[in-house]
């Protein structure tokens, strides 16, 4: 039959109502992604007959393991999950479009809010992308300086993961570790920025202050305690039958499927994949220090929660080289163009007081042109694209989230498995909803 040439045609058409349902089922079927929406989803229900098995459920917007809001459209059949449908943009905050109306000085500001598990790596993907704009090279300092944030941050975000996906699977008591060794790590954070999360510490031309004083002993307190503690996790969870069930084989994926997907960070690795931007595509100084690439074999979500307590271990050891190897110097270019005055200055010249007025009322100029700046994530691969056109605004921002890009799995994740599992699998992707509606 041609289609009708009408909406009101269409409207009166008893036939297009059912070739919309035909094509609503025939889309259903093709994958694991459920191509449907909400009043097709309606209508397909309303249409089952008593004999049909399946139905359209919603799970959420509430916190299913996540740090934010998700919705899972679920098709099920009795309690497996045949298709599913992630639907986003409850938290939508419009953070690129604003970037478009802040300063360069101001950006870190509003980008280290997306992925507030793990600020810093936001804040440095955005002060790389306007470094790599303005042809700054940093001093060695500054450098090492964000390499020892990035790994204590790293490591804040993996031990919260270790606590939530605990609480997720029913262990409460590996919440309550977690998350305790979590607040040893954010404790040196807010000693080094002055805030236990949102930090704006990294910015471009370097970091907002040096390291306070008794910096040193902070870190190797907290790297001399975790590895013990590390380990009562794995006593605790590794091999207890339980978790085990509830984890081996459960959400798998391989690497084919994260390649298609564009999926990166622990994800990718679980398959067997070792890919890191840290080795594969060094940034920092991180072709100046030892570490393993942590991989998995079999993709599942069991693999995906060893990588992570694994990848705590590499960055200790990571974190044990900076503090061998960490250069003296300037925490910050000495640009005037880009760098404030030291604030002992402002005090005693009326050129340094109107040259910080400047800087942080109009910021500083950057050159036209594009750029893209990656680093490894908790995640995985997070990016910042930036166009300037030449004034102290970017033109453009977008941010490549890998929450965002992860969540794309989820489908192929949880096909087949059991509603119990859908929670388990969420968890595993570890998305941070603020980088993903952003």
């Amino acid at each position: 039959m041609s289609a009708p040439e009408t909406t009101a045609e269409a409207a009166t058409d008893p036939s297009v109502t059912d070739e919309a349902t035909a094509e609503a089922v025939r889309r259903r079927e093709d994958s694991a992604v459920l191509r449907i929406g909400e009043d097709d989803g309606e209508r397909l229900e309303a249409e089952s007959s008593a004999s049909d098995t399946s139905m359209i459920m919603n799970m959420g917007p509430q916190h299913p393991s996540t740090h934010g809001v998700l919705r899972l459209m679920l098709e099920m059949e009795g309690e497996t999950v045949m298709r599913s449908k992630p639907v986003i943009g409850y938290l939508h905050t419009g953070m690129e479009k604003t970037a478009e109306t802040l300063t360069y000085l101001q950006g870190p500001t509003n980008v280290t809010r997306m992925d507030y598990a793990a600020p810093l790596f936001s804040e440095l993907a955005f002060s790389m992308a306007t470094e790599a704009l303005l042809g700054l090279e940093l001093p060695p300092r500054a450098t090492w300086i964000r390499m020892l944030m990035c790994e204590l941050n790293r490591i804040s975000s993996h031990l919260l993961f270790q606590a939530t996906n605990g609480m997720d699977i029913g262990a409460v008591s590996m919440m309550l570790y977690g998350w305790r060794e979590r607040e040893e790590a954010l404790r040196l954070l807010e000693t080094i920025t002055g805030l236990r999360m949102n930090h704006n510490y990294i910015r471009p031309g370097g970091v907002a202050a040096d390291l306070p004083d008794g910096w040193r002993d902070e870190v190797l307190t907290l790297i001399d305690t975790l590895p013990a503690r590390l380990n009562e996790f794995d006593t605790l969870l590794t091999g207890q039958p339980i978790y085990r069930e509830r984890l081996q084989g459960v959400g798998v994926i391989n690497t084919a499927e994260c390649l298609a997907l564009g999926v990166t960070g622990p994800i990718l690795r679980s398959t067997g994949y070792a890919w890191d931007l840290r080795r594969d595509m060094p940034y920092l100084a991180y072709d100046q220090v030892e570490f393993d690439v942590v991989v998995g074999t079999y993709g599942d979500c069991f693999d995906r929660y060893a990588i992570r307590l694994n990848e705590i271990r590499e960055s200790i050891g990571i974190l044990a080289q900076i503090l061998d190897q960490m250069p003296s110097g300037d925490y910050r270019v000495q640009d005037k163009k880009v760098t404030p005055p030291p604030r002992a200055r402002i005090d005693e010249s009326m050129e340094a007081l109107i040259h910080h007025f400047k800087i942080f009322t109009e910021g500083f100029k950057v050159p036209a042109g594009e750029v893209y700046a990656a680093v490894e994530s908790p995640r995985g691969e997070l990016g910042c694209y930036m166009v300037s056109d030449g004034s102290a605004v970017p033109y453009r921002m977008h941010i490549r989230g890998p929450s965002f890009v992860n969540l794309q799995t989820l489908p192929h994740l949880m096909r087949g498995g059991m509603v119990a599992d859908a929670v388990a699998i969420i968890s595993s992707v570890d998305p941070i909803m603020g980088e993903v509606d952003r």
